[in-house]
């Protein structure tokens, strides 16, 4: 009996001692060429600056064959850039794959200030895991032909996601239909009156209605686009992306969350 308990030992220091050198630190994957690196001490990344990560090699090579979300970004010629700059930086830092969608490929202009090369037209533009829409000087413009693009994918796409006036397109595309939502401040009233079948709340920063996420103007996107990161991530890997972007206003489950129409 008593060799048994000593074999036993034995085994048991010795798998420890195996799992404990097959550890390391990684990156989060932000989808840089730190990704790829090894580290042997925590900290941060000396590439990207987010915090290192232990795991085992075999935890991490799970972790990189996972399929990363996509998120569509529907950008328009005046789009805010805070509206989109802000929610851009937290999904790429939380490991989420971003690209930008526009009506065709030509460049577009945000706020009068910074010049856009969109990565696709509505043509060619891929499926995407999150579409999101942003508001700005020509937010109330969401034609009929971006509006039958957003129905389209309805199907398809498991999250919608809006910023400030970026609601407009959602509201038309009929997907607030029987839901509660939020817009920037200005444009609250406007929104009731256009969309009668949504409830509309002011003074919330977002509202989250299962797979339907509104937010409030500007910045309010960075906290709603923190939420749906710990929605779909978990609360720690939002709580990294706030620290690296020094946001320290985000309060998590902050704004209002409801239940129902989440997709499995």
């Amino acid at each position: 009996m008593k060799a048994i308990i000593i074999l036993s030992l034995i085994a048991s220091v010795a798998l420890a001692q195996t799992k404990t050198k097959d550890l390391a630190y990684f990156c989060p994957p932000c989808h840089s060429g730190c990704d790829d690196l090894v580290f042997d001490k925590p900290g941060p990344c000396p590439h990207c600056g987010m915090t290192l990560a232990q795991q085992t090699h075999a935890e991490r090579k799970t972790e990189m064959s996972r399929k990363p979300i996509t998120v569509c970004f529907y950008l328009q010629d005046g789009v805010e850039v805070l509206d989109f700059a802000g929610p851009m930086e937290v999904f790429s830092y939380a490991g989420f794959n971003v690209f930008t969608v526009s009506k065709t490929k030509e460049p577009i202009l945000s706020q009068g200030i910074l010049k856009i090369l969109p990565d696709y037209s509505m043509a060619d533009a891929p499926a995407a895991d999150v579409m999101a829409f942003f508001g700005g000087n020509a937010s109330q413009g969401f034609d009929e032909s971006v509006v039958s693009w957003i129905k389209s994918r309805e199907k398809n796409t498991d999250y919608f996601f809006s910023v400030c006036t970026g609601a407009f397109a959602f509201g038309k595309a009929g997907i607030l239909d029987n839901k509660t939502a939020t817009t920037f401040h200005l444009s609250i009233e406007g929104l009731r009156k256009s969309f009668p079948k949504t409830k509309v709340l002011s003074d919330v920063r977002f509202v989250d209605n299962g797979n339907v996420i509104t937010t409030a103007g500007i910045s309010a996107g960075i906290d709603g686009a923190l939420h749906l990161v710990a929605k779909l991530k978990g609360e720690n890997a939002a709580k990294e992306a706030a620290a690296y972007m020094e946001y320290d206003k985000w309060v998590p489950k902050e704004g209002l969350v409801l239940s129902g129409n989440e997709k499995p």
